[in-house]
């Protein structure tokens, strides 16, 4: 059971292996899957480093002397006081007032009838006597059955309709007048007004002419302008791309690195630019592998970070140029790949040692 398991597995892997892998390739040929780049352009900024400002003067204040007529005791009024005059006058009025008396006509009635039907008309089925001619000695042979009907049956109620409604007649009453005496207003009080003038004085005061004010200079802003990298294009299309079969495998990246140093030197630059640039422009989108090496000797603990370190520095150095991080992997590997016996504790020639110090590249799949 575990075998055919197993089996299963190999086979579903190998058919999901074939169907990613390029379609109709060519023999002795080697293809990478790389990853179409995202597109940058330069775009051009100008920022403000010192903003515009303004440079204030000050200008005091002027003054000069006035005259000026002043209020020194407000106008007012007396008053005289005129009074009310009166008069009399007859005013009517109702004593009493009129109303109506009723007189009520009660209603008639005259005799009536009215018949009702207590038992509505019916039929039913009733059994005769023998036939007087029946042969037969069963008498309820010669029988007979007859459907009878039956008249409907009235009673007569005696009734009264109305004649004439009740009524009633008014019988007026009349009403009565009577007059009294009022005082009343002729003509109401009133008020004489008598205007007494204002007041006034000339004064010597010293007012402000101009007030003090500011006088501004405008000083320009400071501007620079910086250049910046802007995303155009986003990229992440995945192709297979033919290769040199040599890229697939590792390359010498002939860097001599200084003792202990991740820096890069002029001369490392140049290689750089010599050996990877046009690699990764021949093959756009295709993912790059940095691998740095060490020999055995000093701490391999050191010797893993220093290799970590220069393989980034070289990764770096290329992003600095334009390329896609995304298509850089860098990797240290210390002193774990060697490329002969100088381990630990073997003693070899400086030559032996510094073919395990190497900087490599290669292309991988995305």
């Amino acid at each position: 059971m575990k075998k055919l398991l197993f089996l299963f597995a190999v086979m579903t892997a190998s058919v999901t292996m074939a169907q990613d892998l390029p379609t109709n390739p060519e023999p002795g040929k080697c293809y990478v899957r790389c990853t179409t780049p995202d597109v940058y352009v330069n775009e051009s900024i100008t920022i403000t480093t010192k903003p515009a400002y303004s440079v204030l003067k000050t200008v005091p204040a002027t003054f000069k002397t006035v005259t000026e007529r002043v209020l020194i005791k407000d106008e007012s009024k007396s008053l005289k006081i005129v009074p009310a005059k009166w008069g009399t006058e007859t005013v009517s009025y109702v004593a009493k007032e009129g109303g109506n008396t009723l007189s009520i006509t009660p209603a008639s009635f005259t005799p009536s009838s009215q018949t009702i039907e207590v038992k509505p008309a019916y039929a039913v089925w009733e059994l005769g006597a023998p036939a007087p001619d029946c042969a037969s000695s069963n008498p309820d042979d010669c029988r007979y059955w007859c459907y009878k009907g039956y008249p409907a049956e009235f009673t007569t109620i005696q009734t009264q309709e109305l004649a004439s409604d009740a009524t009633v007649s008014k019988t007026p009453i009349g009403s009565r007048n009577a007059t009294y005496k009022k005082t009343v207003l002729v003509s109401g009080p009133s008020v004489v007004e008598t205007i007494i003038p204002a007041e006034y004085k000339e004064i010597t005061k010293t007012v402000l002419d101009k007030d003090a004010f500011t006088t501004s200079v405008s000083v320009p802003a400071v501007t620079k302008t910086i250049t910046k990298e802007v995303l155009k294009q986003k990229g992440g299309l995945t192709t297979w791309s033919e290769v040199e079969c040599s890229l697939v495998q590792y390359q010498a990246l002939p860097i001599n690195w200084n003792t202990g140093s991740s820096t890069l030197t002029a001369e490392a630059k140049r290689i750089i630019d010599s050996r990877l640039m046009p690699v990764l422009n021949q093959n756009p989108g295709v993912k790059l592998e940095i691998a740095s090496h060490t020999d055995s000797r000093g701490n391999s603990v050191s010797n893993q970070s220093l290799s970590e370190r220069r393989a980034k520095s070289v990764a770096d150095y290329l992003i600095s140029k334009g390329v896609n991080s995304s298509l850089l992997v860098a990797n240290g590997y210390g002193e774990n790949k060697l490329k002969n016996r100088c381990k630990d504790g073997i003693s070899c020639t400086e030559r032996e040692h510094a073919a395990n110090r190497r900087t490599e590249f290669r292309l991988i799949n995305n």
